[in-house]
């Protein structure tokens, strides 16, 4: 199993979980998430993410033209954000994979290929 813990960020479910104004500019809402992620790839996030990590943003529809940084990088979805999570859940079996959403269906999809699932709480650390 490699040692590098992949987490995966469902971007539109959880800048959605919160009604912060999000809605009137979906990828500056998405840019302030990724920048919130970059310290989990150094620091992690203890005790269930230990450092180092990859950190990987998935973006769809209007978001899905925010770059990536050096600390986060960022998958714009072809089709659905949830079929990309899956994809990157899928593609990596011998990684730990965490994936971060609130998503019913996508939680029972990655679980059921091995990954765990965190609410968008969890990365604020509540």
């Amino acid at each position: 199993m490699d040692e590098l813990p992949l987490l995966i960020v469902d971007a539109a479910n959880v800048v959605g979980s919160r009604p912060d104004g999000w809605w009137r500019d979906r990828p500056a809402a998405t840019a302030r998430l990724r920048d919130a992620l970059t310290p989990l790839a150094e620091r992690g996030r203890p005790p269930e993410l230990p450092p180092p990590a990859e950190v990987v943003l998935v973006v769809e529809g209007a978001a899905r033209d925010v770059p990536g940084v050096p600390q986060v990088r960022v998958v714009a979805a072809d089709r659905s954000g949830d079929d990309t999570v899956v994809d990157l859940v899928g593609a990596a079996p011998q990684r730990r994979r965490l994936v971060v959403t609130a998503d019913r269906g996508l939680r029972e999809r990655v679980r059921a290929l091995g990954a765990e699932v965190y609410g968008p709480r969890w990365l604020r650390g509540e």
